[in-house]
């Protein structure tokens, strides 16, 4: 058993590993190490964290105990800055890392919380830190390095906020430079390209950190982590935001495209190699003024599911210089939740039904139920769900974050499971798929093998309370 510690910033996971014939790809399904690439979808941040690896490795050597943080700066180290803006060193390992694993794991999310003395307010307000970690030969290697965003660059030059982040916007000097600010708010200009929400490899190789904001796609260099500079899109599809977890396999990119004008989502994809999106379909919003805010979506074998939240992005908000309680988003639960499913062939709806109220972050996985005969009776979709209760945004603001007293942080939330029916049912469920004995309260954070993308599996891995980084609980 090897048993690595360290400690990390972080969002997203990017893992490639090249493994032995057999490897661990014989385990559960849902537990298996692919040969390729696997990676996950989580909001993540900084903390220490032991990970355990269950293999047969030759006995434990023994290494010097190192240097050990005061309990008071680990209970808040993932809530801090990173003290320098990049590194890189070899990391203590205590136990032995098997010889066979060789690969890289990079993870994203904000990990600098202030410019010059003013410090941010929310845990997504953070400069983008990017983290790797490299396997080979037992030994690991590790880095962090800051992503070189046209924000954090700014920021860096002028010591101060110069682009809009999620609850913060530059302070304008008078009536003019506010009136300019605005109008470079309708165009985008002002919007962040803080790329701190995922990191995603391209069917090509490309390895690109997004967050919402469509102008927030920047390629990396996965072996130094420097940034090499923006992922353009070349099509003319226009727009703002997209979602911030794209379903990324090594034939086919899927996204979402938030239509704040006339409310809706287009459903585009995009080949590997091409910066080039193509719509595949348009879903309308059945209620509410705007569309719901889609930070994540799932995909089976044959179709798109498209959620449409409550929890809907207000224009209003985003105008705003000061925060509001729901920052960029408003609550409309008059305006009901829908589950739309597209065919990913044709881009036709085959299914629209209404939920009931629900907020999430962050889908699990989905998969087609079919009966005898093989046709499919119903699209299953999961995800980490919040008992549709936003203060789920407003427990994520640093000063919350940092009062840690041991207690979970975060409001209470559950492995939620829609059932979408295609036999015309206007309504589908959302029920609990998972005791909350099992996983804990303020789960979220989840992922499952890739290779099991949109096929019904059995196991998932997510975030335990207070271990808000990456997976640490196998379910």
């Amino acid at each position: 058993m090897a048993s690595l510690k360290f400690a990390v910033p972080g969002n997203n996971i990017f893992a490639s590993s090249s493994l032995p014939s057999g490897g661990l790809s014989n385990a559960r399904n849902g537990l298996s190490i692919n040969y390729d690439v696997f990676s996950t979808t989580n909001q993540s941040m900084q903390r220490e964290l032991t990970h355990v690896t269950n293999v047969a490795t030759r006995p434990p050597i023994s290494i010097p105990a190192p240097l050990t943080e005061s309990d008071h700066e680990r209970k808040l180290a993932a809530w801090t800055s990173i003290r320098q803006e990049k590194w890189e060193g070899e990391l203590v390992v205590e136990g032995e890392i098997p010889i066979w694993l060789k690969g890289t794991y990079i993870r994203n999310g904000p990990g600098l919380w202030h410019v010059g003395d003013y410090n941010f307010r929310h845990l997504f307000d953070g400069y983008a830190t990017l983290v790797g970690l490299h396997f080979e030969n037992g030994q690991l290697r590790a880095g962090h390095r800051q992503i070189e965003s046209n924000a954090y660059t700014a920021a860096k030059k002028n010591n101060k906020l110069c682009y809009r982040e999620f609850s913060e916007a530059p302070k304008a000097e008078n009536f003019l430079s506010y009136m300019g600010e605005l109008a470079s708010l309708f165009s985008g200009a002002s919007l962040t390209d803080n790329a701190n929400t995922g990191v995603i490899k391209l069917g090509d190789g490309r390895v690109v950190c997004l967050t919402e904001t469509i102008k927030g796609s920047i390629q990396i260099d996965p072996n130094t982590l420097e940034t090499i500079g923006k992922f353009e899109y070349t099509d003319s599809l226009g727009g703002l935001i997209h979602s911030a977890h794209p379903i990324v396999t090594e034939s086919e990119f899927l996204t979402l495209l938030p239509d704040l004008i006339n409310p809706g989502y287009v459903v585009v994809k995009m080949e590997p190699g091409t910066n080039e999106r193509k719509v595949i379909g348009r879903v309308d919003c059945r209620g509410g003024p705007a569309p719901g805010w889609v930070h994540s979506f799932p995909v089976t074998e044959h179709y798109i599911i498209v959620p449409e939240m409550p929890l809907r992005y207000c224009a209003q908000n985003l105008l705003r210089a000061e925060p509001t309680p729901l920052y960029k988003f408003e609550w409309h639960p008059h305006s009901k939740g829908f589950m739309h499913v597209m065919c990913k062939a044709s881009g036709k709806i085959v299914a629209s039904v209404e939920v009931p109220l629900f907020v999430t972050f962050h889908f699990i996985n989905a998969y087609e139920e079919k009966d005898e005969e093989g046709r499919v009776t119903a699209v299953i979709a999961d995800c980490c769900e919040h008992n549709a209760d936003t203060t789920i945004l407003d427990k994520l603001r640093l000063q919350h974050l940092r009062s840690f007293t041991g207690d979970d942080v975060l409001p209470n939330a559950r492995v939620g499971r829609f059932t979408i029916p295609f036999d015309g049912s206007p309504m589908g469920k959302l029920d609990r798929t998972l005791d909350p004995n099992q996983h804990g309260s303020g789960m979220d954070m989840c992922s499952i093998n890739p290779a099991y993308l949109g096929q019904n599996i059995d196991m998932l891995m997510l975030a335990e309370p207070n271990a808000l980084t990456f997976p640490t609980l196998l379910l």
